[in-house]
């Protein structure tokens, strides 16, 4: 309820500021009549009106002829007219009987129009304006959208713009305003300079911010614009970032940015104070709830002794125990952290301190600001609603799942007094960003016969119709490969918090001897069971095409001497089309701290298909991958890699597995081989790989920035070791050569390059095999467009 208090605390001072600027506003002439007297006219007359109709002014003020009125109806009156926003002068005075009401109209906007503007669009400037068409006009307001307009470029690294405007006056008391902007030269981040930092490198720091430094994709990825607000939020990242490894006692003593007019270049200059770096000392709950035990309830934290200060982890303990104590009905239960630092050990204990609160109930939730998402929208992000128990922790909670969204630049949320002491409105203002997005990329990647160039376009809408809901169309390919996919997720089905959606593909492959063309169709729900773990069921149903080169066959049939194709493949192709109707449930965990650039965190996966719900694929598989990343040395961003991974399929109802029902070696299990380039081999001449049903896989890498190179361009190396086996089959035995079916060990070393690309992540190998076989496939560079999770 602090917060809450805080609210009513800021409300209160505005309606004083309020109060403050009115009477100024209103200095207008009147001759009033004394409080303590009353008068009566016989009529009101009304001038200097030219567009307002005289009925219409009157109609907006309570005095009336032959009624009575005082002073306070007087500016009653005045008030009501400025309020209409239509007049800029009003004067009010009594002659004899008559109340003469004297106005100035505001001018009428008819045109807003804005010359020399190219980079930004006219749509674009007439929404950072006030002045519209059909609307008054005035010099305040005028005088302020040249500031926005101003504003609007210093957004785009236009700081150079200069804003001229011309009033043109058309007669009838209307004007077109006229925005003459010269644009000028795009301003650009020369440096970015940390200043007292020693825990981290300056190179690591620059990761954490928003401001980047200029670099010849800046003119791509459009993130070296210098930006006040831009910048104050950086320093709320630092903090963070510091808060959550240790440094408790971490501030920013200045982050200022100077412009260099003769380059027309800003050189940024963030001066830090570390301070020293924490860990956990005793952590404890109390209450001073009769009914709550505190000790029973320290297995709910995330917090434990001899960890590194965590200011996350403490945020985290705050709602794990809010929410417990809540399920257990005290819902204005407030939990209050408590830390007492040991300067001498450097470390703090906790103590989390469970009160009853003060009560306050939410009376509404007004959203304004969402011109295009609904309503619905935001308000089941939110855990509470009209009625129920104001608590600070679930709105915060709701807060961030507005802003994971990515359908708002902006989101707070605040509240005002409701028309109960005991009551509070929640005010949601959002600003609401573009969601919707054509891509046009283009990656090569090798391995395989359908390695090599490829493009795909795209369009994506996260905020489908502003219902929140997600769709996506592509289509792409290359030379043996073509690729086209619809996918809609409704993220809320039936009202609740299950992701439901579909998947409709189109695919063909142009391998060495043969042909694939595969349709199919996929149905979805994802539940999130906790904030780390996912649950997703699916039904999966395709069919799959298979169909010999005209090269290989004479006669309609296959032809041995003009290709050389493995018979277990031939098995497969003859028993095509195929329908494989299969169900799958796959579980997920992720703490990875950033997708896009991983440093600390695991994510794990794990997913089981049966497939033979009909059609004619019969098999069980099921395959894990787990990958952890840690921190190695914060001062030189070297970031630890370990991963591994595992799966198996099983054929059931008597029958033999197809060789396309095989797991294939790629990139993902084992760098310096070629794509299918391991495992079991077909007991014919044609050497082809016909996968396997059992596969393992462990991989242990570093990775770190390059020397040299600025980090802005988001460039890092890697040095690896993989490791892999694939064997076991359950094609017939007749098909397959059994001395290549055994568990037999690769392994291959290598470097890595990554480059965070405005198209992707894309990632070049160079791998060399230190352990394999003699019927292995090498390859030992490997380029792609993928993250590796």
């Amino acid at each position: 309820m602090k917060a809450a208090s805080k609210f009513l605390s800021a409300a209160s001072a505005v309606t004083l500021s309020a109060a403050l600027v009115v009477p100024g506003a209103l200095a207008v002439q009147f001759v009033a009549t004394s409080a303590a007297e009353a008068a009566v006219v016989s009529r009101v007359e009304v001038s200097g009106n030219q567009r307002i109709d005289a009925e219409t002014i009157r109609n907006y003020i309570t005095i009336k002829p032959g009624k009575a009125f005082s002073s306070s109806d007087i500016d009653s009156a005045v008030k009501a007219l400025f309020g209409t926003g239509l007049f800029s002068d009003v004067q009010i005075n009594q002659v004899g009987s008559t109340l003469v009401v004297k106005v100035a109209e505001y001018q009428v906007v008819n045109q807003v129009l804005f010359q020399n503007n190219k980079k930004l669009k006219d749509n674009a400037l007439a929404m950072a304006v006030q002045l519209k068409p059909r609307g008054t006009f005035s010099q305040a307001t005028l005088d302020a959208d040249v500031e926005s307009v101003k504003a609007a470029y210093r957004r785009i690294g236009r700081d150079d713009v200069t804003v001229t405007t011309q009033v043109m006056q058309l007669g009838d008391n209307r004007v077109n305003v006229v925005f003459n902007i010269t644009e000028g030269d795009r301003t650009q981040i020369a440096a970015i300079n940390f200043v007292g930092n020693s825990a981290y490198s300056s190179r690591r720091l620059s990761d954490v911010i928003n401001t980047k430094r200029s670099t010849w994709l800046s003119f791509v990825l459009r993130d070296d614009v210098y930006d006040d607000d831009k910048l104050r939020a950086d320093q709320e990242l630092l903090r963070r970032f510091y808060y959550n490894h240790g440094y408790a006692d971490f501030q920013v003593v200045s982050a200022v940015g100077e412009l260099d007019s003769a380059t027309n270049k800003y050189t940024v200059t963030i001066t830090v104070q570390e301070g020293d770096r924490y860990t956990f000392g005793d952590v404890s709950v109390e209450s001073t709830i009769p009914e709550v035990d505190g000790k029973s309830l320290e297995s709910v934290i995330e917090t434990r002794k001899g960890d590194v200060y965590n200011a996350k982890n403490v945020e985290d303990s705050i709602i794990a125990l809010t929410e417990k104590v809540a399920g257990s009905g005290y819902a204005f239960a407030q939990v209050t952290p408590r830390g007492d630092r040991n300067f001498e050990n450097h470390t703090i204990s906790v103590v989390y301190t469970i009160d009853q609160g003060t009560k306050a109930y939410i009376e509404r939730i007004e959203i304004r600001g969402n011109d295009r998402t609904r309503d619905y929208v935001i308000r089941r992000e939110f855990d509470v609603s009209e009625g129920d128990a104001f608590n600070q922790v679930l709105i915060q909670r709701a807060k961030k799942r507005l802003e994971d969204l990515n359908y708002f630049d902006k989101v707070d949320i605040s509240t005002v007094p409701g028309s109960q002491p005991d009551q509070v409105v929640l005010v949601v203002d959002v600003v609401e960003k573009s969601t919707g997005e054509f891509s046009v990329g283009a990656g090569y990647s090798t391995g395989g016969d359908t390695s090599g160039p490829s493009v795909e376009g795209s369009i994506t809408e996260r905020n489908f119709l502003g219902r929140g809901q997600f769709i996506k169309v592509s289509a792409g390919g290359g030379k043996n490969s073509r690729d086209y996919s619809i996918s809609f997720t409704e993220p809320y089905f039936l009202g609740r918090r299950i992701a439901a959606g579909f998947d409709v593909f189109k695919q063909t492959r142009n391998y060495d001897h043969y042909d694939s063309d595969t349709i199919g169709a996929t149905v979805r729900f994802g539940l999130p069971i906790t904030n780390n773990i996912t649950t997703q069921l699916a039904y999966n149903i395709s069919q799959e095409k298979y169909k010999l080169d005209d090269g290989c066959v004479t006669g309609g049939v296959y032809d041995p001497l003009k290709c050389n194709v493995s018979d277990a493949i031939l098995d497969g192709i003859e028993q095509s089309p195929w329908i494989k109707s299969s169900v799958s449930l796959g579980l997920v965990y992720n703490t990875i701290d950033d997708m896009k650039n991983p440093h600390e965190g695991i994510y794990a996966n794990t997913t089981v298909e049966v497939a033979g719900l009909g059609g004619d694929a019969k098999f069980v598989k099921i395959t894990g991958r787990g990958s952890i990343y840690q921190t190695l040395s914060e001062q030189y961003d070297l970031v630890g890699l370990i991963s591994g991974g595992a799966g198996h399929v099983e054929g059931y109802g008597g029958g033999d597995l197809r060789v396309f029902d095989h797991f294939q070696s790629s990139d993902r299990m084992i760098r310096g081989f070629a794509y299918g380039g391991i495992g079991p081999v077909d007991d014919d001449h044609a050497g082809d790989h016909l996968g396997g049903t059992t596969y393992f896989n462990a991989s242990a890498e570093a990775q770190f920035p390059l020397p040299v190179i600025p980090e802005s361009f988001g460039l890092r190396g890697a040095v690896f070791a993989d490791a892999a086996t694939l064997y076991g089959s359950k094609v017939a035995n007749d098909l397959v050569d059994q001395s290549s079916v055994g568990m037999k060990l690769r392994a291959s070393v290598g470097l890595g390059l990554m480059w965070a690309s405005p198209f992707g992540p894309i990632r070049i190998d160079y791998a060399i095999p230190v352990k394999k076989e003699a019927s292995d496939d090498v390859q030992e560079f490997n380029f792609g467009i993928s993250t590796r999770f």
